[in-house]
């Protein structure tokens, strides 16, 4: 068991490091670039909200898992821009033998199904494949066009990209998306774009979660992390390691809570688990919160909105299976975080282990508790040293 959580562990770790790879594209404020894990993140929300747009034979859980891992190459193979000059046949090379390098970290079985399904993206020839390219196509498009000050050459970007780059394959493929950016782009059609542009309001307010600051810092300390990239990285941390939860769970049905769990943060903040909070502002925050998902979950059409509510309510209860175990890997992963980069919110808190325990230890063991095992018997010695047991 330790040596296949040593496995699993490593490769989370690695998988860190996707968020210092920057993108072209910038945050729909256009007040920087985003980063491949908080675009990871999006696109994985894009193709649930999408989701009537796939067909019948798509399966979306299996297409968001592609979404949520097909940028993780660029850890050693770098991003590559649409207007770049390069060889692409090496690029893809490149790419091929990162998977390898970062998929190889993974417990054997483990290895073999990221690898398949990232390679089922490359190739695009399943359903679940072509829909997450689908995605994968039209989030840069929007995220550029409803941008608060785009660059011109970004909206050139665009324009080029639908008349004839990649994106053109959305005419046929997903014709609501690619009529509705002409509409933007001023070169309407008249195409009835109503049931995208029924959605795109809460697809575009949910970027604001890329400025969510959080009190845990990345792995190498560079900076606090944001919110949309956190809720990226431990729905990575909940495929893997599903297999140690304490009761069976649907583990689609996590990364569905945990895809969604952080977006009230857009209207309530960050609440550091570490800050002294009285029981008085924790009850005004969960109301605040409530009032939050009842705003944005109601930007979408009543059929869509009223169950992604429901699951964001799952989760905050922590009393099925699923929200237990969803609510453990929301903890754990900044434990880890910490231990890499020197003590982060632990110093800034002053935290003790025996606080860890109680506040971090206890929602972990209710619902992975050989993962509390594991991490607790990992962090124990960086507490000693710092006399803080």
């Amino acid at each position: 068991m330790s040596t296949r959580l040593d496995a699993q562990f490593a490769f989370l770790l690695e998988a860190d490091k996707l968020r210092g790879i920057e993108r072209q594209n910038l945050i729909i404020d256009c007040s920087r670039r985003e980063n491949s894990a908080e675009h990871s993140w999006h696109l994985a929300l894009y193709a649930l909200v999408l989701a009537p747009f796939a067909g019948p034979e798509v399966n979306v859980f299996r297409a968001i898992r592609m979404l949520l891992l097909h940028d993780l190459v660029e850890i050693d193979a770098g991003d590559h821009p649409i207007t770049d000059e390069v060889d692409w046949d090496a690029v893809a090379k490149s790419e091929q033998a990162a998977a390898q390098r970062l998929f190889g970290l993974l417990p054997k079985d483990q290895s073999t199904e990221f690898l398949k399904l990232w390679q089922e993206f490359e190739t695009s020839e399943s359903p679940d494949a072509q829909f997450a390219k689908r995605v994968d196509h039209c989030q840069p498009i929007f995220q550029t066009l409803y941008g608060a000050k785009p660059l011109d050459w970004h909206i050139d970007v665009v324009r080029q990209n639908l008349h004839g780059g990649r994106a053109a394959a959305l005419e046929q493929d997903l014709p609501e998306a690619y009529h509705h950016a002409l509409d933007l782009l001023e070169d309407g059609t008249g195409y009835d774009c109503s049931p995208l542009t029924a959605r795109l309001p809460f697809l575009n307010e949910a970027d604001k979660l890329k400025l969510i600051t959080r009190a845990s810092k990345l792995g190498d300390g560079s900076r606090h992390e944001n919110s949309a990239e956190h809720s990226w990285h431990i729905m990575l941390y909940a495929w893997v390691l599903a297999e140690h939860s304490a009761t069976q769970i649907d583990a689609d049905r996590v990364l569905q809570m945990l895809l969604l769990h952080d977006l009230v943060e857009i209207d309530a903040g960050d609440t550091p688990i570490h800050g002294a909070v009285s029981a008085e502002a924790l009850a005004a925050k969960a109301e605040e919160e409530e009032s939050a998902a009842i705003r944005l979950f109601g930007m979408l059409p009543q059929e869509q909105g009223a169950p992604l509510l429901a699951v964001w309510k799952e989760f905050e209860a922590a009393q099925s299976p699923d929200a237990v175990f969803a609510k453990s890997i929301d903890r754990v992963q900044p434990v880890l975080l910490n231990l890499l980069n020197g003590g982060g919110s632990w110093v800034d808190y002053n935290v003790s282990l025996r606080q860890l325990d109680a506040r971090v230890g206890g929602k972990v063991s209710r619902g992975a508790p050989d993962v509390w095992s594991f991490v607790r018997a990992k962090v124990e010695p960086w507490f000693r040293e710092a006399g803080r047991l």
